[in-house]
């Protein structure tokens, strides 16, 4: 099973496709807010037709009903997991769940994971602009319970954070976890990072890699190495 999800971090259908090309096999990929804006859902289906899997990455955060409808649509498209932010309580996880099952009417079911505490957030932010006291980590596992409370498949998390949550929500508890970086990039926008064989140490289950791999001269050779990394 591929650990390493690529973050198609692009504008355009045919920036996707171009770089999709350079890979022989199928891979894991993050289809994200800039592309799904720039481009419209059909792009779901183009990358599908190439065999990757999808992790749907629009972060739902509403009122559970508008979750609950947003989802049971994002269900039909086949992708393979979706997520929404565990900051919108218990009540709408499940909502998201409910419209989940319906929307996949019997078939297969996306995962859902539960965004905790964004990798770009320090704990001075969470302290001080997002009135949240205490460590990023408490948070996060608090979240995390939420989540595993409201029937969520897992979460996503900074690596920092993956351990203590497979602690308090077992090991089967998925987490992904964005923030990855080898050793020669630069963190860019993002303060909680590590790199591959960190998340791997601190037993992350699927890592998210952008930049490193959609800015590397050669995407399909550092692809190949990270899953190397982490398996």
């Amino acid at each position: 099973m591929s650990k390493t999800i690529i973050a198609l971090d692009f504008s355009t259908k045919d920036e996707v496709l171009a770089f999709l090309q350079q890979f022989s096999e199928p891979v894991y990929v993050k289809i994200g807010m800039e592309l799904t804006y720039g481009s419209g859902l059909e792009i779901i289906r183009e990358v599908q037709k190439m065999g990757h899997k999808i992790f749907l990455d629009l972060k739902l955060h509403d009122i559970p009903n508008t979750v609950k409808g947003g989802m049971k649509n994002l269900a039909k498209l086949g992708v393979d997991i979706v997520n929404v932010h565990a900051a919108g309580g218990i009540e709408m996880m499940k909502a998201a769940m409910q419209g989940l099952e319906e929307g996949a009417a019997g078939g297969k079911r996306p995962k859902c994971i539960a965004i905790t505490i964004l990798t770009s957030i320090t704990k001075d932010m969470m302290n001080e602009e997002l009135g949240i006291p205490g460590e990023v980590q408490d948070t996060a596992i608090r979240y995390a319970l939420n989540a595993k409370a409201a029937g969520l498949d897992g979460v996503v998390c900074s690596v920092h954070e993956a351990k203590a949550i497979h602690e308090a929500c077992g090991s089967d508890f998925l987490t992904v976890t964005p923030g990855i970086r080898l050793a020669t990039d630069s963190v860019n926008d993002q303060k909680r990072v590590a790199t591959p064989a960190y998340a791997k140490e601190q037993g992350c289950d699927m890592i998210v890699v952008g930049r490193s791999i959609t800015k590397s001269a050669d995407p399909a050779k550092t692809y190949r190495e990270i899953e190397e990394a982490m398996n």
